[in-house]
């Protein structure tokens, strides 16, 4: 493989953006992509997947580099190195190579990777949680799951198409797809590409989202026509999925903090040709309040750490610190204090979040139903996915229903 200079600069130039400026690594990522229009699909995957793959190793490089934080330029050219070094490509003759010591390199990446926190590029304070809360042999194979690349996984709107019928009309846009067992309306892409380039995402037949995410509508048990509140919606991957169960038919309310990402569902739904969603801004607690025992069905996919999504956003290893995870926690009791109230008598709710860790899954379940509005619910199932056994995101779910 033959590096080429204007894609080396665009890597190099990205990963100042992330490690120095702070900046989201898919954002960043998507303003490289349109830095040169006569890139290929090839020039852009080596761009993605060069600066994903440093993100997700940035720990091992830069003790390999031997450099510290913050990078300047010629420290980002030896981790740059380390990586091209690692994978076996021949550095040219460049000046930012010169005096590269390749041997050492291998001799050091062999010697380093012996050390799980730094095999896996974690900080400390995440290998000690991890160990914590799952234990030795748990956390080694999730944590070095969580270090390859997801696979892009599709979700088939069934209120526009079916799942052979996507099949087909991706095959003939030249993307190929498998089908996956026990995720009834997912499609999994045989190789990478943009799919939303394609004339069946212009025309609302999919959207993108995980095989374990896709669990969690389903886990709700919604049918046509009931009142569903979704209440951290978000942009609302799995509240278009709930539409797509119910067929269109009853009420959605999908609630959120942020009205920017309810202005982002609302696009998505108008493409899905859903219309059974109501949006709601939460700026105050009188719409909760206002929903008080009305819904036959509340999913709760709480703000958490995102520990089973490190696959997709390697970048939140160097952002997240423990003290937005103790935080988080209480948020999550609130959420489930607070939101819980608009279940009616017999109705059902869903707690998810994307963690891993017990913490914030099974011991936020099991203090919710000690507490006073908790007291009220039975636990009936729950759901704990770890990547490294599904292939998929790490998820957790727990389905309550209210006593009558």
């Amino acid at each position: 493989m033959r590096l080429h200079r204007n894609l080396c600069f665009a890597v190099i130039d990205g990963l100042h953006l992330i490690f120095n400026e702070g900046e989201y690594a898919d954002k960043v990522v998507q303003q490289l992509l349109k830095r040169d229009k006569r890139w290929g699909s090839r020039d852009r995957g080596f761009v993605a997947e060069t600066v994903y793959q440093i993100v997700r190793y940035k720990r091992l490089y830069a003790e390999i580099a031997d450099v510290k934080e913050p990078f300047h330029r010629d420290s980002l050219w030896r981790i740059f190195a380390v990586w091209a070094t690692l994978r076996g490509i021949k550095l040219p003759d460049w000046k930012y190579f010169t005096d590269t010591p390749t041997r050492k390199i291998k001799g050091r990446f062999d010697e380093l990777s012996k050390t799980r926190k730094l095999r896996e590029s974690i900080p400390d304070w995440m290998e000690n949680l991890g160990l914590e809360e799952l234990g030795e042999k748990l956390w080694t194979a999730e944590i070095a799951m969580q270090n390859q690349q997801a696979d892009v996984i599709l979700r088939v709107n069934t209120l526009k198409t079916t799942k052979k019928d996507l099949q087909l009309k991706l095959q003939s846009e030249d993307i190929e797809t498998e089908f996956l067992s026990n995720h009834p309306s997912a499609l999994k892409l045989v190789e990478r590409a943009n799919v939303f380039k394609t004339e069946a995402f212009k025309n609302g037949w999919f959207e993108v989202q995980d095989a374990s995410s896709q669990l969690v509508a389903d886990f709700l048990d919604v049918k046509p026509g009931m009142k569903v509140v979704d209440v951290c919606a978000g942009a609302g991957g799995k509240t278009l999925h709930l539409a797509s169960l119910m067929e269109n038919k009853g009420q959605i309310i999908a609630m959120d903090i942020y009205e920017s990402k309810l202005k982002k569902l609302k696009i998505r739904a108008r493409r899905n040709g859903v219309h059974n969603i109501e949006l709601k801004a939460i700026e105050s607690t009188k719409p909760i309040k206002k929903l008080h025992g009305k819904a036959d069905r509340l999913l709760i996919d709480a703000p958490c750490s995102g520990l089973g999504v490190l696959r997709r956003n390697p970048d939140a290893k160097w952002k997240l610190q423990p003290e937005f995870i103790d935080n988080i926690k209480k948020t999550q009791e609130e959420v489930l204090e607070q939101y819980s109230k608009m279940v009616k008598d017999g109705g059902k709710m869903v707690y998810a979040t994307c963690s891993i860790l017990p913490s914030e899954n099974e011991k936020q379940v099991e203090k919710f139903l000690t507490s006073e509005n908790g007291k009220n619910f039975k636990l009936i199932k729950d759901k704990k996915i770890l990547a490294h056994k599904s292939g998929f995101d790490g998820f957790y779910m727990a389905l309550l229903e209210k006593n009558n």
